[in-house]
């Protein structure tokens, strides 16, 4: 038995809604990294003794700001886009599929540059600092920053997959 038009849409419609309400879930924990990280700070500026542990103040603040930065805006863009999706999609169907592929595709491509190839980059500079700095500073610097980036590399590859999952359905949807 064939699927109805109406039940199609409403499938499509469904689905961009659960992916960008994932992608809300996703910027919490982006979310919550970042204010471990500036509890991090405030426990190594409060506590710290060593020169070791107080070098870690401005790294671990910086990272957690940063990650704090990137969940609110993933938070705050997604959060808008579940509103926005049923107007658009009611204004033309397959527009909005038509754009949903073409800004997936354009995001995956990104994931595969920035993500699984720059960020892999920044791990082994971070690696290198610790390695042949010996400034408790550069150290501190090195081994936030692999923190930070595992944090955004275990998210982004859940991220990733996804959207691509989202993707696939979109493009199934035009058949």
């Amino acid at each position: 038995m064939k699927e109805s038009l109406n039940e199609r849409e409403m499938k499509i419609l469904h689905t961009a809604v659960d992916w960008a309400k994932a992608e809300v879930f996703s910027a919490q924990f982006f979310i919550l990294f970042g204010v471990l990280f500036i509890l991090g700070t405030i426990g190594f500026w409060q506590l710290g003794k060593t020169e070791v542990a107080k070098a870690f103040v401005i790294p671990t603040l910086v990272a957690g700001i940063l990650l704090l930065m990137v969940g609110f805006g993933i938070f705050f863009a997604n959060k808008g886009r579940v509103k926005s999706f049923e107007s658009e999609y009611q204004r033309d169907p397959s527009a909005f599929v038509q754009s949903e592929i073409s800004r997936t595709e354009r995001v995956i491509k990104e994931y595969q540059n920035i993500v699984f190839r720059v960020i892999p980059l920044i791990v082994t500079v971070a690696a290198l600092l610790i390695m042949f700095l010996d400034k408790p500073m550069w150290r501190a610097i090195g081994i936030t920053t692999i923190g930070m980036m595992a944090v955004i590399l275990s998210i982004d590859s859940n991220a990733k997959a996804r959207i691509e999952a989202y993707n696939q359905a979109l493009v199934n949807s035009q058949l």
